[in-house]
């Protein structure tokens, strides 16, 4: 039955990977029930808004939007390391160099293209976010992968070491970019176009991704000095010092998001747009540590092959694509954006989680059974 497919084994997927992925959609679920029907849900993750930093940050509400900060982080991040695990496999079984490039091409524009058209189309206008971020990142790495992997780690790294040193030549907040700044650096926010996902911080962050699916299969090899487990436990903990030490000191890697008091609120409202350093630091941290929990969990459960983080991992984007039409259309034509409060974000989301597990698990077994299909772009 098609409800019992499973990926085949040969497949040799990493389960922590699908888990951690399928475990932010969920709180991703969450996040846009909050945008789509929550009246009160306001995130101000930038300094664009002029009152970010002084604005109320009730508990409740503050906690379900910051939750949901780690998706976009493990998406990107994840999206790399899936990248480069897929193109050593591709490599092994002989396939030529120009192939793998216009497969990544094809499918990075292909995503990229996702949020000006059935992503926007919902929303009402046009928007520019996670989808088009890891589109475009992904045609990047088309020619990128040809670069030493420590060299593209160290490049992600360096970003957001200086990153705002350069955003601040195009950007004053508060307000908006100009558009092409927003596309590469910044941010902009408008009534007919928002572009809150900026390449190049995010290509970054994919970047970092790919170095480290280089060292799961030189780990795997028996090439790595260190298990892949514990380069993310020593990794994890050295990015919250580093949070801890530049949040802390509310000046230079807040992207000009500082706090504005010692509340817990303030010190975990950092800046997602764009995303600063003690945003990256913070959510890439707990992002490491996460992950190498679960990794260090697989060898000991075993892998369900229909648990339920694991369906949604391996179906992320049409997940992504079903969910944000199923909020997004009654919320921008049927009159229920903000038509409820906290509770309804929650139920919303619960409901949607019920429904749309059956649809994975069938779509999942529908990809399967026809692997060259444009289902695999999905």
């Amino acid at each position: 039955m098609t409800r019992t497919a499973a990926v085949p084994a040969a497949s040799m997927r990493i389960a922590a990977i699908d888990w951690m992925r399928g475990l932010v959609m969920v709180l991703m679920v969450v996040d846009h029930a909050s945008m789509a029907f929550d009246g009160t849900h306001n995130p101000l993750d930038s300094a664009m808004y002029p009152n970010a930093m002084t604005a109320a940050l009730p508990a409740g509400e503050f906690f379900t939007r910051w939750m949901t900060h780690i998706c976009a982080p493990t998406f990107v991040f994840l999206a790399g390391t899936s990248l480069a695990l897929s193109v050593e496999r591709r490599i092994a079984k002989g396939e030529p160099s120009s192939a793998i490039d216009r497969s990544i091409l094809t499918r990075g524009a292909f995503i990229a293209l996702l949020d000006p058209t059935i992503v926007s189309l919902g929303s009402g206008r046009l928007t520019f976010q996670v989808l088009f971020a890891i589109g475009v990142s992904m045609m990047c790495m088309a020619w990128l992968r040809r670069l030493p992997w420590p060299w593209l780690f160290a490049v992600g790294l360096a970003w957001f070491a200086v990153g705002e040193l350069v955003t601040a030549l195009v950007w004053h907040p508060p307000g908006s970019a100009s558009a092409p700044a927003a596309f590469l650096v910044a941010t902009y926010g408008g009534d007919a176009a928002v572009i809150k996902y900026p390449v190049v911080p995010w290509l970054a962050m994919m970047a970092m991704g790919w170095a480290f699916g280089k060292h799961i299969s030189r780990a795997r090899a028996g090439r790595a000095r260190f298990s892949s487990e514990s380069v993310l436990w020593t990794g994890g903990a050295l990015l919250l010092v580093i949070f801890a030490i530049a949040r802390g000191a509310a000046g230079y890697g807040d992207m000009w998001l500082h706090r504005a008091d010692n509340s817990w609120q303030q010190w975990l409202h950092v800046s997602k747009y764009p995303p600063s350093l003690t945003y990256m630091t913070l959510e890439i941290g707990l992002l490491w540590l996460c992950l190498a929990a679960l990794m260090r969990l697989e060898p000991r459960i075993g892998v369900r092959p229909n648990g339920v983080f694991l369906v949604f991992g391996q179906t992320a984007m049409f997940f992504y694509l079903v969910h944000r039409l199923a909020f997004e259309v009654p919320a921008t034509y049927f009159g229920l954006r903000g038509a409820g409060g906290l509770s309804t974000t929650y139920i919303a989301a619960a409901i949607l989680l019920v429904a749309i597990y059956p649809a994975c698990l069938w779509y999942r077994a529908v990809k399967a059974a026809h692997p060259l299909s444009v289902l695999r772009f999905v």
